[in-house]
């Protein structure tokens, strides 16, 4: 089997799995993972598969639903945990998206609060899903106690350290602005910040779906719970 294959089969039974809840009411899938793990990217492929079954799918990630920055940086820029605590608005997620979309939900959401990089606000109407759609949310910390009961179904990608700095190292420096910086914000900050993610949450224990994602090409199914 090619790894194509491979990613085509990993979709189809994901989606199987979404689309086999009952259409009567939103299903919210979250894709968690550590940083550079592929969570983007396996989000809008599996909503696109949703798509194509007939049910309608929606996008959300969190890193639309970030604190300012001096709520973000407060305990310092290189913080391990201030990257888990201050950085992501899981209150807004919870009333804007996932409160909305569940059980005595009335449908109407707002996929962000704002924009990271300009920090302002996100604005214009509240969107409405249908009764029958599939909500994808991708991000980091998606399996926190703060957003304990919102999903129906969760995935976890779990990627090493190693493989999480190597993917960073060729994705992010354009962002920081260099090699040096990139490998001090994840040695320091976003590596350790995961680690006691794992260590207060573990999410490969609670996770439905846990794919081994070091190679995304060729996932590796660690647990499936149906």
């Amino acid at each position: 089997m090619t790894s194509t294959d491979m990613k085509a089969e990993l979709l189809g039974r994901l989606a199987r799995m979404v689309c086999g809840r009952p259409a009567e009411r939103t299903v919210r899938v979250a894709i968690d993972g550590p940083d550079a793990a592929g969570k983007t990217t396996l989000a809008d492929d599996l909503a696109e598969v949703v798509r194509a079954s007939g049910r309608p799918a929606l996008r959300v990630s969190i890193d639309d639903f970030h604190r300012p920055r001096h709520e973000r940086y407060r305990r310092g820029p290189l913080s391990p945990e201030g990257y888990v605590r201050d950085c992501f608005d899981f209150p807004a997620l919870r009333r804007l998206v996932l409160h909305p979309l569940g059980p005595g939900g009335d449908g109407r959401f707002r996929p962000g609060l704002r924009d990271l990089r300009t920090e302002e606000a996100h604005r214009g109407p509240a969107r409405v899903a249908p009764p029958d759609a599939v909500l994808v949310v991708d991000g980091v910390f998606l399996l926190s106690a703060e957003l304990a009961g919102c999903w129906e179904m969760s995935v976890y990608l779990d990627v090493s350290p190693a493989e999480t700095l190597r993917r960073a190292l060729v994705r992010d420096v354009e962002l920081f602005g260099s090699a040096d910086v990139v490998r001090e914000r994840y040695l320091r900050r976003y590596l350790p910040g995961q680690q006691m993610y794992r260590g207060t949450v573990d999410p490969v224990r609670i996770a439905d779906v846990v794919l081994g994602y070091d190679d995304p090409a060729a996932p590796v199914v660690l647990r499936w719970s149906d």
